[in-house]
């Protein structure tokens, strides 16, 4: 197990890596279009061949993974902080605060989480720019994916209220946001990290799943969901087999990291 994570993360480094230098390794960028060679199969000049309007599939290949790779995260990121100021405050607090946050919390877990994304999103116009559909997809993306942690981190700090240490600093006249801060959200900090680490192969999926319906970033920017529509036409799998590339690549990025949160299920526990 230990070889697995190893690999996991040599292979998250060189994709992360073989992103940030996409303009290094791809100068023309991803909106270059090469109109003389539309649709063309790899070759010296373009790995991984042409799309249909002349754009250098390698290069939108590196920008999209750019794209998921570290704006998922910062999803992650927000829906974390959302998780702990629902379930983990009202973990502390109890009482009615408890049974309201987590009867918000019941509401959006009840709806379909992936229907409820796509409908957000697609009230959003559809004509907006490239940098502004990113900013909208992953902050809705981070904006309701707050509601499985929430749930956790109640349960959590709500063992954590009547706990020894805790209950020694209350007597000891420490109050308030001060015990939270202070006693209780230290303890919560490897259910946050591991929680953290489970949310970004989700995000990174549901974006895939909303470029693929057309609802994600927003043309010319690459991602790997607007990748993964050129799959849409294809009539078997040998007739291109280069167009697979990014759902290879989504699947081996998404399978690392589930050999570290392994690790971190081991951390929390």
């Amino acid at each position: 197990m230990k070889a697995g994570r190893t690999l996991a993360c040599v292979v998250l480094l060189i994709v992360v890596g073989a992103s940030l230098a996409a303009g290094w390794l791809a100068p023309a960028g991803y909106a270059k279009q090469y109109r003389e060679a539309a649709d063309a199969p790899p070759s010296a000049q373009h790995w991984l061949g042409t799309d249909e309007i002349g754009r250098d599939r390698f290069a939108r290949v590196l920008y999209g993974t750019r794209i998921s790779l570290l704006l998922a995260p910062a999803a992650a990121l927000l829906s974390t902080f959302l998780a702990v100021l629902v379930g983990g405050l009202a973990g502390y607090l109890g009482g009615v605060w408890a049974r309201v946050a987590m009867a918000v919390t019941d509401l959006f877990l009840s709806l379909p989480w992936l229907f409820l994304l796509i409908t957000v999103r697609a009230l959003m116009p559809l004509n907006v720019s490239p940098l502004v559909s990113v900013l909208v997809t992953f902050l809705i993306l981070g904006a309701l994916g707050w509601t499985s942690a929430a749930r956790v981190l109640c349960a959590t700090a709500a063992t954590l209220r009547s706990s020894d240490f805790v209950c020694q600093a209350r007597a000891s006249g420490i109050r308030g946001g001060r015990l939270f801060w202070i006693h209780v959200l230290p303890n919560l900090k490897p259910v946050l990290y591991a929680q953290f680490w489970i949310s970004i192969p989700v995000f990174i999926l549901s974006e895939a799943n909303l470029g693929i319906l057309g609802l994600g970033v927003a043309e010319p920017l690459p991602s790997w969901g607007s990748l993964l529509r050129e799959l849409e036409g294809l009539v078997s799998v040998g007739e291109e087999p280069w167009k697979f590339v990014p759902l290879i690549l989504l699947v081996v990025v998404v399978t690392s990291f589930q050999f570290l949160l392994s690790k971190q299920e081991e951390v929390a526990a």
